[in-house]
């Protein structure tokens, strides 16, 4: 299985999403953000940073690069597609997932290893994991509000399509503690913390077993090469 990762100018976690692609035992591809061609990938991976330098909006312009026009198309025909924290951003701006991000709430930037909620199993992200599954994965973004009008959030949650959630402290004011959601197919999931960096022991957050051991990330690429095997 062969999962592409897109690097834009400015991203930062491309290389981090690829090597936990390959820890969960697929194969990562490195796409260019100005080509059109996908290389025949299973799967996408939008990764963080600061993709054009956060001009105008956080993910506003890679949201109009001329590879998102290919992702766009495979997102509607149901390949599954993952943004993470600048991703994220990217995946409302081009409204493949509804709302968007905000400055956190405080107006400072945050970086903390952070506890989250698994609230919905059902999306192709996170079929690794049970409702209610509690992990913790590093979380570090400027602008990870996340707001909905009140229609959409209410739509959100009644078809349970809020997929993570912050547990303990909500880190940036993001409405009802939304960490991650998900489009009405599943196949497209957006979230703030980052994934990538808790999926090796010795790189990620501390747990009770032993400092930086923290995997819980893995599991996220793991449900993706899960759901396409099973497809």
């Amino acid at each position: 299985m062969k999962v592409g990762v897109i690097t834009f100018p400015g991203s930062l976690d491309d290389r981090d999403a690829a090597r936990g692609i390959r820890l969960a035992g697929a194969e990562p591809v490195a796409l260019w953000h100005g080509d059109h061609d996908l290389q025949g990938v299973d799967a996408l991976v939008l990764p963080g940073g600061f993709s054009y330098g956060d001009y105008l909006r956080c993910g506003a312009i890679a949201a109009h690069s001329p590879i998102m026009r290919e992702v766009i198309d495979a997102a509607n025909s149901g390949m599954p597609v993952l943004g993470i924290c600048n991703g994220f951003q990217m995946l409302t701006e081009a409204h493949l997932l509804p709302g968007g991000l905000i400055r956190n709430e405080k107006g400072s930037f945050v970086c903390r290893d952070q506890r989250l909620r698994v609230e919905s199993s059902r999306t192709q992200w996170t079929t690794a994991f049970a409702d209610g599954d509690e992990i913790v994965i590093p979380l570090k973004n400027g602008e990870g509000g996340y707001i909905a009008d009140a229609d959409t959030i209410e739509r959100l949650e009644g078809e349970g399509r809020v997929v993570f959630r912050y547990l303990g402290y909500n880190p940036n004011g993001s409405i009802n503690d939304i960490a991650g959601v998900a489009n009405e197919r599943g196949n497209v999931v957006g979230l703030m913390p980052h994934p990538e960096h808790a999926v090796e022991p010795g790189f990620g957050p501390d747990t009770s077993a032993a400092m930086r051991s923290g995997i819980d990330g893995l599991r996220i690429f793991q449900s993706v090469l899960q759901a396409v095997l099973a497809a």
